[in-house]
């Protein structure tokens, strides 16, 4: 499989991850609201932390190493929260971070364990 190739998937397997969180989340709550519009705003700023992430781990360098997923999982999470309750005014309670911080590193970080398994059986 080419590098870029990997870089792409590992990419879209990070932005499903985000997006699952916030279905999930928004499905558990039993949110209102257009459905639509009521999701890009609770991922928008988990969308941005992972950009930063992404940046910060030069992610594109070892897409599917768990220390890139990682340093990925700490920024989104922490940049996440910063975003969500100074940019786009939403909460932040404990219990949140929490949920979000467990879910996001099983989802960040488990599939590029499950990867690099699968790599080392074949």
């Amino acid at each position: 499989m080419s590098e870029r190739r990997t870089v792409a998937i590992a990419a879209g397997i990070d932005i499903v991850a985000i997006v699952l969180f916030v279905a999930v989340g928004r499905r558990s709550h039993d949110e209102g609201g257009n459905a639509l519009t009521e999701a890009v705003k609770v991922a928008a700023p988990f969308l941005i932390a992972l950009a930063l992430g992404w940046l910060a781990a030069r992610a594109w360098k070892t897409p599917t190493v768990p220390t890139t997923g990682m340093v990925i999982w700490v920024v989104t999470l922490a940049a996440g929260m910063v975003l969500r309750h100074y940019v786009f005014d939403r909460g932040t309670a404990l219990a949140f971070i929490i949920v979000a911080g467990c879910f996001t590193l099983l989802f960040l970080v488990g599939w590029r364990f499950l990867w690099e398994w699968r790599a080392h059986r074949t």
